[in-house]
């Protein structure tokens, strides 16, 4: 759990953020705009295919199923940080205790069937942005993402780096369709590999982190998943055998059926986008406000083969619900900070991930504070103080303290003991401000790490280049 939390501290604070951000196209308060209304455009301008291109590259050669299977969740960006929390919390889970369990939750199918993948769950929570524009791609231009699949298919095909093995089995049915299957129908192997390498042409999916693929332009494959029996019946009718792509169609199949995802991406904002190619990269900016909700938001990003950043705002006047993030990555690691507040409270995060491990941090202003770190090696610690004042603490080696207002107490085989205050070198004991130090001050500035939480929780790039971000 000690090596989870930093990325759960992170994904909590983007789901917060993406709450505000997904209320312009909330399905339960959906309304289409009159066409007359100024400033009237129904739904953002189509992307192009090359852009849709870019978008789909780091999945178009996974399996055809798994494939749906991603573009299905990709409509729902909440829900698949929620099930990949669900995932880290509830690890001991396997085979049909997990599926019972995920089963009961509740999200949508594309979402449920993707528990049993969680490296794919994991990935599309890492990186949010392009996991929702993938989402409103498909929702909102269905046939043209699933020919933008074959294109890249096709490409890759034809440069070498797509051929049948004893993990995929590669099949061109006709000049414009290639088709993508388990070699053995039980067993399901995730290829991770290069979109700027791999097709021949390099592709820059924009909102996608360049650590989050492989350095060979080859497919290199991990485990393989069963996917027998028990995923594909019992409890459970979202399993591995319900789902497939209808190329010919131009859609997700789910149970034989067309499946396009959640419906409220489809219309009903005022908004505006725009994107921009070059030679280095790309560069995407879109607003909107949605006039059933009240809300407003704004969000760009720009890649380049040296990383990416993005950054994106959302309000609510009528609520007073406002959240902010600012993400990029380099070759250096990820950094990123967030924003979150609502009926009088705020609370912010922040974290990074270098070569000498992960460090995050949230801290609320009525008082609630959080730290986790976990080093290159895997050793970590938390620790956290609640806004009442409890204080909770866990070291390297999993003890784990507790201070509620009678002293520190430690849990000895389930049972808790009055012992001394944690070593005030330790980093639990310290909290919000004082990392160690190894690897440079995570809130010193410079280019160590961030400038102040202050500054850095309303849009100041914290590092990489780039500069001011979006500002209240």
């Amino acid at each position: 759990m000690i090596q989870s939390f930093p990325k759960q501290l992170l994904s909590t604070a983007l789901s917060l953020l993406l709450v505000f951000t997904a209320s312009p196209f909330d399905a339960g308060a959906q309304q289409t705009a009159p066409s007359g209304s100024p400033g009237y455009s129904g739904q953002a301008a189509p992307m192009s295919a090359n852009e849709l291109q870019q978008l789909v590259a780091p999945i178009a050669l996974y399996p055809d199923a798994l494939v749906a299977q991603v573009l299905g969740a990709a409509t729902f960006p909440d829900q698949v940080t929620a099930a990949d929390n669900f995932l880290h919390q509830n690890h001991s889970l396997q085979g049909q205790q997990l599926m019972e369990a995920v089963n009961a939750q509740p999200w949508d199918p594309s979402v449920k069937a993707l528990t049993q993948f969680p490296s794919v769950l994991d990935n599309m929570t890492k990186n949010l942005s392009w996991t929702s524009a993938l989402g409103e791609a498909y929702s909102t231009q269905a046939s043209d993402v699933m020919a933008a699949v074959q294109t890249l298919r096709a490409q890759a095909y034809a440069a070498g780096n797509l051929k049948s093995g004893s993990q995929i089995t590669v099949v061109q049915e006709s000049p414009q369709t290639i088709v993508i299957q388990p070699t053995n129908p039980q067993v399901v192997y995730v290829p991770t590999y290069n979109p700027a390498v791999v097709y021949g042409t390099p592709y820059y999916p924009p909102g996608y982190s360049t650590g989050a693929v492989v350095a060979t332009g080859l497919l290199a494959f991990g485990a393989g998943i069963a996917v027998g029996a028990a995923i594909s019946g019992g409890c459970c009718g979202w399993g591995w055998s319900s789902w497939n792509c209808n190329w010919h169609g131009g859609a997700v199949y789910y149970g034989g059926g067309a499946y396009y995802g959640n419906a409220a991406w489809h219309g009903g904002y005022y908004g505006s986008s725009a994107s921009a190619y070059g030679p280095n990269g790309s560069a995407h900016y879109s607003q909107g406000y949605n006039p059933s909700t009240g809300t407003y938001a704004r969000g760009g990003s720009v890649s380049t083969p040296y990383g990416t950043t993005g950054a994106a705002q959302a309000y609510n006047p009528n609520t007073g619900a406002y959240a902010q993030t600012h993400q990029t990555s380099n070759a250096y690691g990820s950094y990123g900070n967030s924003e979150v507040s609502k009926n009088g409270n705020t609370a912010y995060s922040q974290h990074q991930t270098t070569a000498n491990g992960t460090t995050g941090s949230v801290k609320t202003t009525n008082g609630g504070q959080a730290y986790a770190a976990q080093g290159k090696n895997g050793n970590g610690a938390a620790y956290g103080e609640s806004a009442n004042g409890n204080k909770y603490a866990t070291t390297s080696n999993g003890t784990q303290y507790k201070n509620t207002g009678s002293g520190w107490q430690t849990n000895k085989n389930g049972s808790w003991n009055n012992v001394q205050k944690p070593s005030s070198s330790s980093a639990e004991s310290r909290g919000w401000g004082s990392q160690p130090k190894s690897s440079g001050g995570a809130f010193g500035g410079g280019s160590s790490g961030w400038q102040s939480r202050a500054d850095s929780s309303r849009g100041g790039w914290s590092r990489g280049g780039g500069g001011g971000g979006f500002r209240r």
